[in-house]
């Protein structure tokens, strides 16, 4: 029976103009609302209450829960969209990306390695690789603000509740605890060490 709804999905979809790539493996649930111009490739698994826009490309093995999906958004392959997720028009979210209830503004873009959870995310924000947003403490779940045109450099650690203000940057290697001011550098990182003629001791 599951399989049947499946096909009746696919060649509903199919009829009102959804571009498919081997669409024998993606998967919608009856209440998936999709609009016009959209392309989804192999291997995509959406789940309920998902709202999907105009133009909107969704990559490979990626999987859409409970989550909006404004217009000429790219997702994928490999993304994750978690449950009270908005994803505002002209996003990005790349590979390997998780996100859960929170909202990615206009031509904001998380490329790749990267976990969002429990924040707020303004107009052109660049997310670098491996930033992770600290929203759990143990006890209860904590919000991350980040205001317009932020740059967050890879393999960065925000650590909620915090806010990170508009046109600042923070440096790649950082564990950013406190908020930072507008047009701001904020950096974390021990001096880099350098032993001249090192010599590995022999067993």
């Amino acid at each position: 029976m599951k399989v049947l709804n499946q096909k009746k999905l696919r060649e509903k979809f199919i009829k009102s103009g959804v571009k498919m790539i081997g669409p024998e493996t993606i998967f919608f649930s009856k209440d998936t609302k999709i609009g016009s111009n959209v392309t989804i490739e192999p291997y995509v698994v959406i789940g309920s209450k998902v709202k999907i826009g105009n133009n909107v490309i969704i990559k490979s093995f990626s999987h859409l829960e409970s989550c909006k999906i404004e217009n000429k958004v790219e997702i994928g392959p490999y993304a994750r969209i978690r449950p009270n997720t908005i994803l505002k028009e002209g996003s990005k979210v790349g590979n390997f990306v998780e996100i859960k209830k929170s909202t990615l503004g206009n031509k904001s873009k998380v490329n790749h390695l990267s976990y969002v959870g429990d924040a707020q995310i303004g107009k052109s924000v660049n997310i670098g690789a491996g930033t992770i947003t600290c929203n759990y403490d143990g006890v209860k779940k904590n919000k991350t603000n980040i205001k317009d045109k932020v740059f967050i450099g890879s393999n960065s650690s925000l650590v909620a509740p915090i806010t990170i203000n508009k046109n600042s940057i923070v440096g790649a290697g950082s564990v950013i605890t406190k908020n930072v001011r507008t047009k701001s550098l904020a950096l974390t990182r021990p001096p880099q060490l350098e032993v001249k003629n090192y010599k590995r001791k022999k067993k």
